[in-house]
């Protein structure tokens, strides 16, 4: 039997299992689960649209990553989901960025705002876009700082800021 003999009678059945795992996504998310309609913003439009919250108010910048993540470094400006979901009302109105490593959890949660009636966007490339574009991190407490929690050992940050992984 010639390899791709077997590999031929394989394939229709590998296609059918492929076709069955899409069908139980959403109709309307990708491969990752994630939904489209979820707008993903770039760093650019992320600072325009910090730059004109600041002056209208009606933006805030949402940091979904952990309690430990974000004890070592935010983006300036940026509140953590238990602040941001402390005060929702007060920010029903505004456009909501969210943010985490890269931008997945980040996704994640930017959809459940838009389901809760939100207007939420995902910074795509997130904390780690921003480090590699040479901007600033703060500490909670507002002092700058160069480490940034990187989630994973997978993942860096260019010199002269410090991975933290812990």
């Amino acid at each position: 039997m010639q390899p791709y003999t077997s590999f031929a009678r394989v394939t229709p059945w590998l296609f059918a299992l492929l076709l069955l795992a899409a069908s139980a996504l959403p109709a309307q998310a990708d491969w990752f689960g994630r939904a489209p309609d979820v707008e993903s913003v770039s760093l650019e439009e992320v600072q325009a649209l910090m730059a004109e919250g600041a002056q209208k108010g009606d933006v805030v910048l949402v940091d979904v990553r952990s309690p430990e993540e974000i004890a070592v470094s935010i983006i300036p400006g940026a509140i953590s989901v238990t602040e941001f979901e402390a005060r929702l009302e007060q920010y029903r109105e505004a456009k909501v960025i969210t943010y985490c490593t890269i931008g997945v959890r980040s996704a994640d949660y930017a959809e459940k705002l838009m389901e809760a009636g939100f207007e939420a966007r995902n910074y795509e490339g997130s904390i780690l876009d921003w480090v590699n574009a040479g901007l600033p991190v703060v500490t909670p407490a507002g002092e700058a700082t160069r480490r940034v929690h990187v989630y994973s050992k997978q993942f860096s940050v260019p010199p002269p800021y410090e991975a933290v992984t812990r």
